[in-house]
């Protein structure tokens, strides 16, 4: 049994999870082995992230595993969130927030069913940002997070609340570029950038990166 790489496949598998994780048992199955051995792979790769000092780390978060930033490079974090480069929003973000401030509240899965794609760093990024946040956890097998905006959501459009958001169209299932347009206008109406909104506070940040 090559331990070393197993170790690396319970990486990526942990990376492809993103914020919902995979429980022991989860990764037991997927590997075809005894919870037992998988949880003793999983500590050690716990230990040999930490001993190389590595950028990720294995977090124990809700009763499952997931791969979360190094706490010792928050500064730099933050730095990037609020990095006036990376002050706009991309339009994998930008549709990624329109489906949630539509959807809400909806999981990683919904929505990367809905885009067709990946969203795990859309989503990261807009939590960074605290435009959208945990609200929950749905009802289904591996108790994904449900997602929603948040105030900063409402502050940086302008909106007194949800019921405020522009109407795509009187058509129910409206399309999401006519959704992610809405949202684009309206951001570009209010001519905001991300660094005019108040900072994060430390704790709040601490939170998102853990």
């Amino acid at each position: 049994m090559d331990f070393s790489k197993l170790r690396s496949i319970i990486e990526g598998l942990l990376f492809m999870a993103g914020d919902e994780g995979l429980t022991t048992k989860q990764l037991a199955e997927i590997l075809q082995l005894d919870a037992v051995i998988t949880g003793d792979l999983v500590n050690d790769l716990t230990k040999e992230l930490k001993a190389k000092k590595r950028g990720v780390q294995v977090s124990f978060v809700a009763g499952a595993y997931r791969l979360t930033t190094n706490p010792a490079h928050a500064a730099y974090f933050e730095r990037m969130a609020y990095s006036p480069t990376r002050s706009s929003l991309s339009q994998a973000a930008l549709e990624t927030l329109s489906i949630v401030a539509y959807r809400q509240p909806i999981t990683r899965v919904d929505i990367e069913e809905i885009r067709g794609v990946k969203s795990d760093r859309a989503l990261q990024s807009l939590v960074n940002k605290d435009l959208i946040e945990e609200v929950g956890r749905a009802e289904q097998i591996g108790r994904p997070i449900l997602y929603g905006t948040t105030k900063s959501f409402l502050d940086y459009f302008g909106l007194a609340g949800l019921d405020s958001l522009p109407e795509p169209s009187s058509i129910p299932d409206a399309s999401l570029d006519e959704q992610t347009q809405m949202l684009f206008e309206r951001m570009e109406g209010r001519q905001m950038t991300i660094e005019e909104m108040p900072p994060m506070p430390d704790s709040d940040l601490e939170d998102h990166q853990d």
